[in-house]
């Protein structure tokens, strides 16, 4: 049976591709975004689907409309972009997730909350499994992001034990891939970008702290099997558990942009997590076996071609 599905920040990088591939399998999608971080680029080429709708709007604000399933991926998630306007930050988290909690109260849909590793901060356990709590500034400058998430998988929690919401709430680690936005300071784009157009690669700290970064399409693959589990609420890690240091990622890129960039190093961000790196056994054994099945190297091939056609289209208008 093929489903109506509201994706919330459906224009984005991530949003884009889930509602392509929901497409794809036949349902129907409305994808509501107010594009400050979402952009209509992503999704133009879907606007000739009968089945998919585009609608802009905040999330803040209350929409009616009747569906089976909700991905609310509503919210910008690079620093650059959630500490322009921290309260706008925190509105998003907690006053789009009530909009959508009551929807989705209302006409009985399930929902999914597209949670992050921030909830962990700067992790004092390494791995990081879904019973840790956190090591969180509350009041730091990444916190309208980090606490803002992680009162909005308390609002999911609460819903589903008091209001009989069904949810699911799944945790995202680092994801890279076609359609990230160049301008919005995370590392994967950073690096590309500044290796294609043969800038010096900036690296915070000594290039030791270390990330796990996963492709675009095994986020979307986890999504779609847990909004599809049975009495499985969740939260679930979604990431890759392969871990890279800073300099080997950017080391990586230069090889494989073939870029003569030299790698300079400046203070790291306060807050700044030195590790992360899921431990994913849960979602195997919740989710069919799932897991990340594109490795580092065949995914930054896709995302540096994706941003090399992105950097020669904008010097030729």
């Amino acid at each position: 049976m093929k489903n109506r599905v509201l994706v919330t920040g459906g224009a984005g990088f991530i949003g884009s591709h889930l509602c392509e591939r929901l497409l794809k399998e036949g349902n129907e999608v409305i994808c509501l975004d107010n594009y400050f971080t979402g952009a209509k680029d992503n999704v133009v080429h879907l606007m000739t689907n009968p089945y998919f709708e585009l609608i802009r709007q905040d999330v803040t604000h209350p929409y009616f409309v009747e569906v089976d399933q909700i991905y609310n991926l509503a919210c910008p998630a690079s620093p650059v972009h959630y500490q322009y306007n921290s309260i706008k930050t925190i509105k998003t988290s907690v006053m789009g997730v009530i909009n959508m909690l009551g929807l989705a109260k209302r006409i009985n849909a399930r929902i999914l909350q597209a949670s992050t590793s921030e909830v962990y901060g700067d992790p004092l356990v390494h791995p990081q499994t879904e019973d840790y709590w956190g090591n969180v500034n509350p009041i730091g400058i990444r916190s309208c992001y980090d606490e803002g998430k992680r009162c909005a998988e308390s609002l999911f929690v609460n819903y589903h034990e008091q209001n009989n919401v069904d949810i699911k709430i799944i945790r995202i680690f680092n994801t890279y891939g076609p359609r990230m936005n160049p301008n919005d300071g995370r590392v994967v784009s950073n690096f590309i970008v500044q290796a294609l157009k043969g800038e010096d690669i900036t690296i915070f700290g000594d290039g030791k702290q270390t990330r796990s970064f996963q492709y675009v399409d095994d986020l979307v693959e986890g999504m779609i099997r847990m909004m599809n589990a049975d009495n499985f609420t969740g939260p679930v890690n979604i990431g890759n558990p392969n871990e890279f240091t800073m300099l080997e990622l950017a080391q990586n890129i230069i090889e494989l942009t073939n870029s003569k960039s030299k790698i300079i190093h400046l203070p790291l961000p306060e807050d700044d997590p030195l590790q992360r790196q899921p431990d994913i056994s849960l979602a195997k054994e919740k989710l069919n076996n799932w897991e990340p099945k594109i490795q580092l190297t065949e995914g930054l091939k896709h995302t540096i071609s994706y941003f090399d056609n992105l950097l020669k289209t904008s010097s030729n208008q």
